[in-house]
Formats: structure tokens, sequence, C-alpha cells
């Protein structure tokens, strides 16, 4: 049994696996708040399509 906790206290393979995690992580939210940003952007030009396509066909 101390074999096994010598062995665990030197691993670093874990630690490695964790700090990839938390990059993905971060590259995640960046994504996620560029498309939100996009998104927004998307749906005003939407918007305006329909308001001009519905004038069209009023007028």
């Amino acid at each position: 049994m101390v074999n096994i906790l010598k062995r665990l206290r030197h691993d670093t393979a874990g630690a490695t696996a964790v700090e990839y995690g938390l990059i993905v992580s971060l590259i995640v939210i960046a994504i996620l708040g560029a498309l939100m940003g996009v998104a927004d952007t998307n749906t005003r030009v939407w918007d305006e399509v329909e308001t001009r396509s519905v004038d069209a066909m009023t007028n």
C-alpha cells in the first residue's frame, strides 16, 4: 500500500490531463462568446431582411 501511495505522489500524468482540460474549457468559453456576438448580428440582419421584404410586398 505504501508503494502505491509513493508512486501516486510522483505521478504527474494526471496533472497534464487537468491542464489540457482547463485549456480546452477556456477555448470553448471563447468560442461561445464569439458565437453569441455573431448570433446577435445575424439576428439583426435577418430582422432587417424581413422588414424590407414585407415593405416591398405591401407597397
